[in-house]
Order: C-alpha cells, then structure tokens, then sequence
C-alpha cells in the first residue's frame, strides 16, 4: 500500500478512452502499447485529464502533480507517456472507423480526438529517453502480442522530425 492508494490495480489508457469516443473497442481501446497497470485511485484522479506540468501533489502518489485540467506524472515515466500519446498518434489517422487521433498544444480537449500538450509532450521524451524497461516491454509486445513496435522508443529523435 502507498499510503492513500486504494492498493488496487486496474488499466490505464494513457490515451484518455474518452478523447476520441474509442471506449475499450478493438484498435485504440485495446492496443497495448498505451495500456498500463496503474493505482485505481491514481487512475481516477487522473481521469481524462490531458497532460501538463503543475498542479498539486497526490499525497497517496508523490511525485505525481494534478489540477483543474491537467496531470503530471512522475518524472520516470514521463518519457513512457509521451511515446505512449505520441504512437497513438502515427497509429490511428481515421482509418478502420476509429477517430484520428492527434496532439495538440492544449488541454480541457474534452471528448474531442486529441490529447496534449504537445509540447510537454515533446520536452518529457526528451528528458526521459528509452530506458531498459520500455525497450523491453516494446519487444515483448512486438513479439508476443500486437507484432508491431512503437517507433518513438526505437528512434526518440523522431518525435522532433515529426512534431
């Protein structure tokens, strides 16, 4: 137990189910690249809510920020989760029914297919690079589960050719 968590698990969308109406369906509600295990209590507090710095420490999750609008997570996983949006991102562009997903520079984005803010996003991937673990579980998901990669852990320079 971590002090206030509810010392129960459940999983987390990094990309918010809500931004893009995607629910749990096959495609973005399933793929494992943006699926965590994550504090249910954490994970509420989080809710939909777009990325940003700033905000109030979770007494029950030090090291992770929240306010009105916005959530920051912990310093080691920040890089996880800006690969995680920004994959979402490349992966689902309106093909097969799904909305076209997309980063933006703002938050309060609502139920509109888009998550941000960009530009965190971008300084999060570059502050916390790949590590061993994320390398890791990228090759397990390719080779054990969806046989697909996300290419920001493999090449993280990309995310500043492309945003």
């Amino acid at each position: 137990d971590n002090g206030g968590s509810s010392g129960q698990w459940n999983r987390e969308h990094v990309w918010a189910k809500s931004h893009g109406d995607f629910g749990t369906a096959t495609g973005p509600g399933t793929d494992v690249h943006h699926l965590r295990p994550t504090d249910v209590k954490v994970n509420s507090t989080r809710g939909n809510k777009d990325f940003d710095n700033g905000g109030s420490e979770l007494s029950d999750a030090p090291g992770n920020f929240t306010d009105g609008d916005s959530f920051e997570p912990r310093d080691e996983v920040k890089g996880d989760v800006a690969r995680m949006i920004l994959y979402m991102a490349v992966r689902y562009e309106g093909n097969d029914s799904f909305a076209d997903l997309e980063p933006n520079d703002q938050v309060n984005n609502g139920s509109a297919p888009k998550m941000g803010r960009l530009s965190v996003l971008k300084q999060w991937s570059q502050e916390d690079p790949p590590d061993t673990f994320e390398k890791r579980r990228n090759d397990v998901i390719f080779e054990q589960f969806q046989h697909n990669r996300n290419p920001f852990i493999d090449h993280p320079e990309w995310v500043t050719a492309i945003w």
